[in-house]
């Protein structure tokens, strides 16, 4: 990207969005454009449209999207897939019609197969069924990705897609019902602390594995392949390691400083059973996460606190 480039991150307020933008202020870019939803609804193609007519960035980061855990992707269904198609696939088009130079389209692990080899690979996309819970916004991501490669194709742009593993860390989502695990898990713990409960229940079994990758370190993943990377495949971003829910509790027990004990609501869906992503490819090309996961949830606690008080 040149350093004199405008860039537009779609989503800046979201935790991957403002990550994106420190990131990018740290390196010294400093032509950044942005719109909060009150005053452009990505979702509605004649306001995207004269947006991009106006402004003409020069870069783009499409780090919207309507996001949630377990329980929001399988209540909402319908949003999760009507506004994540709309947004991305105006964004992508007015991209195009405009002369976008680069475009990073943000995707998720949940786009591959339920049940498929683990450490998941790139080229496991749409080889099985996906799992039920998040398939409506697991579709919508994959669209998005085969519409970045189908422009490219057609119209020789420069649309690239990274697939993150699960986030977490500054500016994250925690209400309990509609937030993803780590966050849900800090609050309950936070809560159960200050009000002195003898027990905090976590949902499903404990069982299933999960990775996690710390925001700051995505959002330096993302300006990389921005900066490092053409090509139509898409690109796992992640840690390559993974813990089970019950181990992950335990380790947000200890730093939130809970002294009761764990229960867990076996009636809850569990989700996928193991999830961790195949990070060779984007290590070959030279980034490598960095922050551990006891730091990253130290700094996320740190963050939900300025948040709560």
């Amino acid at each position: 990207m040149h350093p004199n480039g405008k860039i537009y991150v779609a989503g800046h307020r979201g935790m991957v969005g403002s990550a994106i933008l420190r990131r990018l202020e740290t390196l010294g870019y400093s032509n950044l454009v942005f719109r909060s939803h009150a005053e452009l609804d990505l979702t509605n193609q004649d306001q995207v449209s004269r947006f991009f007519e106006q402004e003409k960035p020069d870069y783009v980061f499409l780090a919207a999207a309507k996001v949630g855990g377990i329980h929001a992707n399988n209540t909402f269904r319908a949003d999760f897939i009507y506004q994540n198609l709309m947004l991305e696939a105006n964004i992508i088009h007015q991209a195009y019609l405009n002369g976008v130079k680069k475009l990073l389209f943000l995707g998720s692990s949940c786009i591959y197969p339920k049940e498929c080899p683990q450490p998941i690979q790139e080229s496991a996309l749409l080889t099985g069924l996906l799992e039920p819970t998040n398939e409506p916004y697991a579709i919508a991501k994959i669209a998005g990705i085969k519409l970045c490669e189908s422009y490219n194709r057609q119209h020789g742009t420069r649309f690239i897609s990274a697939m993150p593993t699960n986030l977490y860390g500054p500016n994250d989502n925690y209400d309990l019902n509609n937030s993803h695990v780590l966050p849900a898990l800090i609050r309950k713990f936070h809560e159960a602390k200050l009000n002195q409960a003898p027990s905090v229940e976590i949902w499903g079994t404990g069982r299933p594995r999960r990775e996690f990758l710390y925001v700051e370190d995505l959002a330096e993943a993302l300006v990389f392949l921005m900066q490092h990377y053409d090509g139509d495949e898409i690109v796992n971003v992640g840690t390559g390691t993974d813990l089970t829910i019950s181990e992950l509790a335990a380790l947000v027990k200890e730093i939130v400083g809970f002294t009761g004990a764990l229960t867990f609501n076996t009636d809850k869906p569990d989700g996928t059973m193991v999830k961790r992503l195949d990070v060779s490819k984007l290590a070959h090309l030279g980034w490598q996460a960095h922050t551990s996961l006891r730091d990253g949830i130290a700094k996320a606690y740190a963050d939900y606190q300025q948040r709560v008080t």
